[in-house]
């Protein structure tokens, strides 16, 4: 039976315990450095608190150690590594080689997408030096998918959801050349966010004051049984930076979709245990986001950019009927509360918001007067309160059942509790007590007080009295002392009973796909780079944040191309030929490259 994982992502220990509530089978995290968002840490505290919680359902804490290090930071890296295996962390995510020459324990390895492993000799590769499991570039088609699933025993996580980076992972240095943030450091500035005109090769403006670059976010919720059937075993929410009400809303949304395939198909199981229980009807539109795309799952397709903003848009809820001087009239596909976000685009194409003061019926009183807002315009909404209220409040729980028996063990009473996953302990209580009065009434007292779980993560779902021919009288608070202690037993031997997986400390002499390793394989350190030497590469380029390459080069390489998105493309499109284009920002030309053999696009550095 192969187990599915849906993979949430964590700022901080309270979002992470909310992603498994709300039914993460795994969650990811980062620790106080070396993640890919530096503003995401979290003390080696709080991940041991994390992942003695997560692992009571069987579900799995990984650490994003995912950026790449310089000389004088490996042996940080080393004991932080060490601190994480210590606290019962399942497994770091890596994108620096200089890691497999640590002295580390033997903690599962997962190849961060910002390993860019974007073909299947770099995917072999890493199977033989130990990795357990690989994250898939985001760009990949469907087919694409099924064929590195079906070239590795490895693990495949694939993302289905969140904000997209624009550039192939790992290989996107527009942030560090114009601010000297590292996008490999944890530390992008997102300047693929920022508005730029595009300008042909006699300086006409073709687009003018748009977010060329920025696409919708991920939304592959149709696709998910199409990516089981390709292999996927790990479906990844991006996030880390988003707060705990977008969590908990996409969390729930995918694990209802989760649990549907695997009720229909029984070759397919949860990674984790427990049942979750919302008080709320997730949607994915109610939460942060752009506008959703479904990027390149099948095939290339236009309309991949949020061209107006790069600002969240929400969910459109309805038409403009009539606009007066304090109010106006909606078509509204939804309720709208006091307190909500609302926003539009202008005629101009510029997102405009406000905040709702009154309503009364399908009439909208804003609490400032919205200009440029006109009939016949969707009104979308981007802060639902109510929604919110919800998602603020304890909006799901997560149990696992546990069947309690009670019998006459030589004169003593046993309690024994088994759980749906087949895990059994036992507590014994000295019956020494007085016998029954009224008999049935005892039984029928014990029966009512082990059918209580409390605040555990059980429900109880049966209770049996067996062989207990004389019931004594015991006192409640002793028989809730003995369920506390039986059901903390049941705890105590889940946690042990959780396994992690390991990793092989041997790597073969396997070669390298490639020889010759340019500023693009990110090598920042000697440890990765006597690595790299071991194992077949002949020359190494330091990377940019060492020492920048002279002269044009890359600072971007995307499978997204802006001529197709807006119809120019002369190959696919048949559309004429533009000649040189640019995208300029101030006065700033970054020359764009149109490598259409491959079907790619480059944006270059400045002249």
């Amino acid at each position: 039976m192969t187990s599915l994982e849906l993979l949430s992502p964590a700022k901080d220990l309270k979002t992470g315990m909310a992603a498994i509530t709300h039914g993460a089978d795994a969650v990811y995290i980062a620790a106080y450095r070396f993640g890919a968002r530096e503003k995401a840490g979290n003390s080696i505290e709080d991940i041991g608190k994390l992942t003695e919680f997560a692992h009571q359902y069987f579900a799995r804490v990984y650490v994003t150690v995912n950026t790449i290090i310089f000389d004088n930071e490996l042996d940080e890296v080393q004991n932080l590594i060490n601190e994480l295996y210590r606290v019962g962390v399942d497994a770091i995510i890596v994108q620096d080689l200089a890691i497999l020459s640590m002295n580390i324990p033997p903690i599962a390895l997962h190849a961060s997408t910002q390993m860019h492993t974007n073909t299947l000799a770099k995917l072999k590769f890493l199977e033989q030096c130990g990795f357990q499991r690989v994250v898939l570039p985001r760009e990949l088609t469907l087919s694409e998918i099924g064929s590195y699933c079906g070239s590795t025993s490895m693990e495949i996580e694939a993302f289905i959801h969140g904000a997209l980076c624009v550039s192939y992972s790992g290989q996107c240095y527009m942030s560090q050349r114009i601010t000297g943030r590292s996008a490999n450091r944890g530390e992008c500035a997102q300047p693929c966010r920022s508005s730029y005109d595009l300008v042909d090769e006699h300086g006409k403006i073709l687009v003018r004051n748009k977010h060329l670059l920025s696409l919708k976010d991920l939304n592959l919720t149709s696709q998910i049984e199409q990516l089981v059937d390709a292999g996927v075993t790990s479906f990844k929410i991006e996030g880390r930076l988003k707060d705990i009400t977008y969590v908990k809303n996409i969390t729930t949304h995918y694990n209802k979709i989760l649990n549907s395939i695997i009720s229909r198909r029984p070759e397919f199981r949860r990674a984790s245990s427990g049942v979750c229980e919302c008080s709320f009807d997730a949607d994915p539109e109610k939460t942060f986001n752009r506008g959703y795309t479904q990027h390149f799952i099948n095939g290339r397709t236009v309309n991949q950019t949020s061209f107006h903003t790069q600002k969240s848009v929400g969910k459109p809820i309805g038409i403009v009927a009539r606009v007066n001087a304090d109010y106006f009239e909606i078509n509204s596909y939804e309720a709208v509360h006091p307190g909500d976000g609302l926003c539009y685009f202008t005629t101009i194409g510029q997102l405009s918001g406000m905040l709702v003061n009154r309503v009364m019926g399908n009439r909208i009183y804003p609490r400032n007067n919205p200009t440029g807002l006109s009939e016949g315009d969707t009104i979308y909404r981007n802060s639902d309160i109510e929604f919110e209220k919800q998602l603020n409040g304890k909006s799901a729980r997560r149990w696992v059942g546990v069947r309690i028996a009670v019998s006459d063990n030589n004169g003593n009473l046993k309690f024994s509790a088994t759980d749906s996953d087949g895990i059994a302990v036992e507590y014994t209580l000295n019956n020494n007590f007085d016998e029954a009065k009224d008999k049935a009434r005892s039984v029928e007292m014990l029966i009512r007080q082990l059918s209580k779980s409390g605040d555990s993560i059980f429900r109880v779902d049966g209770v049996a009295v067996q062989d207990y021919t004389t019931p004594k009288f015991i006192p409640i608070s002793t028989v809730n002392e003995a369920r506390r202690m039986l059901l903390n037993n049941l705890i105590l031997e889940r946690l042990k009973q959780h396994t992690r997986p390991f990793r092989d400390k041997y790597f073969p002499a396997v070669l390298y796909p490639e020889q010759a390793i340019t500023y693009k394989g990110n090598i920042s350190n000697t440890a990765s780079q006597d690595f790299l030497l071991k194992h077949g590469v002949t020359s190494i380029v330091e990377a940019v944040e060492i020492s920048a390459p002279k002269g044009v080069f890359e600072l971007m390489v995307t499978r997204y191309c802006i001529k197709f998105e807006l119809g120019l493309c002369p190959s696919k499109q048949k559309a004429s030929p533009t000649g040189q284009l640019y995208l300029q920002n101030s006065s700033t030309l970054y020359p764009l490259v149109f490598d259409c053999n491959e079907c790619q696009m480059k944006v270059m550095s400045p002249k």
